[in-house]
């Protein structure tokens, strides 16, 4: 039984119920749906739709179709177009009458869209702690990493030397980035449109401000036909997420390069890696290689969302039942790839040898060079061609030494210059804030514990009831 048959003089095509019906996707919503009817049949209460015995019984039904749920088993009927329908019609066989006026008031547009609000405020919480313990891994191995460096790169090619955990803490930024948008998205969609009805609001003397009070959120709705075609923070979630998901991508392509033996910057650790059913001396970065590969996932699901958005007037529109399963699957998808790549780069050794000797090329100082020569007076473009032709000349020797022996011979530079080229020191002389040198990334390492203390604040004041 659907719970708009009244209007039709027959039942439902099985072809149309096969392509409309969304249980198997939205019975996710079960607890979030209960949590709302409870909260609307308070308000229904107040309102004196319902005496105070009425609202006692569909109470009592409402736990009791939550335990069912909780405990599998709830048997779902043929007809359960989905779970709002599902929970309505056990509610009813339950508490009989009263609970025949559970939907008082009420339609599945502003239910539905309370419900994944709802959704959304735990689990992009959810996703904003695994956020904040990845970054904490990263901040973990920067410290441990101490004075270790490694070439920084442009276009994947060698371009001055930085410390490890300055790099480290790149990806540690960008994450604290994803966790802002997160908890701001949620308290963007933190507003209730229960009591928007269909579209229009309601003749009942209804209570939308102390309903959303009553569910936890901020405040109601402003507009009714807003509210129940609102999909913007469903649009949001997925930007952030897939933006997340780009950022994770970008860790894994790092960690597949320095896991491979031409790099040969990092060891996985055995219960972080998998073999090949062929190759006996395989160890394949897989985890790295899926949070690369799940981007484009996420990407399309964004892009999905939005062009499912774009075309749709005032007000609900059936095609806003696509809206769940992109969103739950992106945040089922961004879930443990946060959480595995925190276990691998917890338990990856480092190689910091092989770090050092890629960053200690005489090459790498080259700036270092020009900035010498800058110090002296020397207009920088000035200096960058000196430097650039004597590094063009070395590059034809085959001598390693061949670029110090030019740099001391050359009259603008001479010997004294020649410190500059030698192992450890042109990190050491990257002093500006914000930085890759020692003192710059010791303030960095402290502003960014700070800032994931203060992250941490936000997502408990956020979580709390």
């Amino acid at each position: 039984m659907t719970l708009w048959q009244g209007r039709f003089s027959g039942g439902p095509a099985p072809e149309l119920l096969d392509f409309t019906v969304s249980l198997a996707v939205d019975r996710r919503l079960a607890t979030d749906d209960i949590a709302g009817s409870r909260a609307h049949v308070r308000g229904l209460g107040r309102a004196g739709v319902l005496d105070d015995g009425e609202v006692e019984t569909v109470l009592a039904a409402l736990d009791a179709v939550d335990e069912e749920l909780a405990s599998g088993s709830f048997d779902f009927a043929p007809g359960d177009e989905d779970i709002h329908t599902a929970v309505e019609r056990r509610v009813t066989e339950l508490a009989g009458p009263a609970g025949a006026k559970l939907h008082t008031g009420r339609s599945r547009n502003d239910q539905v869209a309370t419900d994944l609000r709802l959704w959304c405020k735990r689990e992009l919480a959810s996703v904003a702690v695994l956020g904040i313990e990845l970054q904490q891994v990263l901040l973990d191995r920067a410290v441990e990493a101490g004075g270790a460096y490694l070439p920084g790169y442009t276009h994947l090619q060698r371009a001055q030397p930085v410390l490890l955990a300055h790099h480290l803490l790149a990806h540690g930024w960008a994450l604290a980035r994803d966790v802002d948008r997160l908890l701001a998205t949620r308290a963007r969609l933190d507003v209730s449109p229960l009591g928007a009805g269909a579209l229009a609001g309601s003749s009942l003397p209804l209570d939308p401000d102390a309903v959303a009070a009553d569910l936890g959120f901020a405040g109601r709705f402003e507009n009714s036909l807003d509210a129940v075609s609102d999909r913007d923070f469903v649009a949001e979630a997925l930007f952030d997420l897939a933006l997340l998901g780009v950022h994770l991508s970008r860790i894994g392509e790092e960690l597949v390069l320095w896991n491979s033996d031409e790099f040969g910057f990092l060891v996985l650790d055995d219960a972080w890696a998998t073999g090949s059913s062929m190759l006996p001396q395989k160890k394949n970065p897989d985890v790295a290689e899926l949070a690369r590969g799940k981007a484009g996932r996420l990407i399309g699901h964004l892009t999905g969302m939005l062009t499912t958005l774009k075309g749709l007037p005032l007000a609900y529109n059936r095609d806003l039942q696509e809206d769940k399963e992109p969103l739950f699957d992106a945040v089922d998808q961004v879930r443990p790839a946060l959480a595995a790549l925190a276990g691998l780069l917890a338990s990856a050794t480092f190689r910091t040898d092989r770090m050092a000797a890629a960053a200690d090329g005489p090459a790498a100082a080259a700036v270092d060079l020009a900035e010498h020569l800058v110090a002296g007076g020397m207009p920088f473009r000035d200096a960058h061609a000196v430097v650039g032709r004597l590094v063009r000349q070395a590059a034809d020797d085959e001598d390693d030494g061949a670029l110090a022996h030019l740099v001391a011979a050359a009259p603008e530079l001479g010997p004294e210059a020649v410190g500059l080229l030698e192992p450890g020191t042109a990190v050491s002389r990257r002093t500006t804030a914000g930085g890759a040198g020692p003192e710059a990334v010791a303030v960095q390492l402290e502003r960014f514990r700070a800032r994931l203390s203060s992250d941490r604040e936000r997502l408990g004041a956020a979580a709390a009831p």
